[in-house]
Formats: C-alpha cells, structure tokens, sequence
C-alpha cells in the first residue's frame, strides 16, 4: 500500500483537494468483472475532510471515462466562459455543473466550478445521503485530465 492508501492495483480516476479535504474516484483497474466492451471496474468514491470521511461504491467502464472527459471539457469551457464575463465585468454569475456518471445505476458526484468549487457526492440508489464538498483550489482540471489518461492506459493495457 503507498502512502495516500492506494494499491497498487488502484489509481485515480479524479482527485479534487484542498489543504483540507479531497473527493476522488479511485478505481481498481487490475481486476475487471466481464470481458469486452461490458468490462466493468470497482470503484469507489472517496471523501475526506475535517467533518466527514467516508466512501461509496460505484463500478466504471471504458464508456463512463469517455462521459469524464466529456465533463471535463465542459469544466474547461465553463471556466473560459466565466473568464470572459470577469473581464466584461458584467457582474453576471453562472450557477453551473457537470454530473458523472450518467444513470440511475450507482453513486454519482455534481461538480461545480464556482468560488469555491464545489463536489457533492451522492448516494441516491441506497443511503439517500449526499455530502457537499467545497474545494479552495479550483484549477484542478489539467491534473485531472492527466489521471485520466493515465488510467485509460492502464485499462486498455490490461485487456
């Protein structure tokens, strides 16, 4: 086990963090369950904070990485678009987000790139319970895209 918890079977998917608390997807990309393109990965999100620390299951596929990097995007012109109205100083502000992973079928988290940024987890299907999580260091996406990428390799190379 390394340090953050990890295995070595287990890598990042996503990882918002502050000097105080972080949200992540941290995926086990060594062992799928199915084959082909109906491969699906365990999964967990992970919150920890001063306040609450806790995790809830979910399961990834090749297709729920395709829909991140769709969310990430989306992030991204979000943030361009918001640096645009900053310095049109219309004083306007845009309440808007990106929901991952699509569906009805597990956990899912809503980020929201405001001031702070905010990740809230929930966990509609079983415990009903969701856990806001501002985060004071929005720019996160380059670093994020990377764990991406680096996870899509692993899955793709481990076929």
């Amino acid at each position: 086990m390394t340090a953050d918890g990890h295995t070595p079977a287990t890598l990042d998917l996503l990882r918002f963090q502050d000097s105080a608390q972080s949200v992540a997807v941290e995926v086990d990309h060594l062992a799928p369950r199915g084959s082909g393109d109906e491969r699906y990965h365990e999964a967990r999100i992970v919150v920890r904070s001063g306040f609450v620390n806790g995790q809830v299951g979910l399961t990834v596929s090749l297709e729920d990485l395709d829909e991140w990097e769709r969310c990430l995007d989306a992030l991204q012109a979000f943030e361009a678009e918001a640096g645009d109205e900053a310095e049109a100083g219309d004083g306007s502000e845009v309440e808007w987000g990106v929901e991952w992973p699509a569906g009805d079928r597990s956990a899912w988290l809503e980020v929201v790139p405001e001031d702070p940024l905010e990740v809230t987890v929930h966990d509609m299907p079983s415990t009903r319970i969701s856990v806001r999580v501002p985060i004071d260091d929005p720019d996160q996406l380059p670093e994020n895209r990377l764990r991406l990428e680096r996870l899509r390799r692993a899955l793709t190379e481990s076929v």
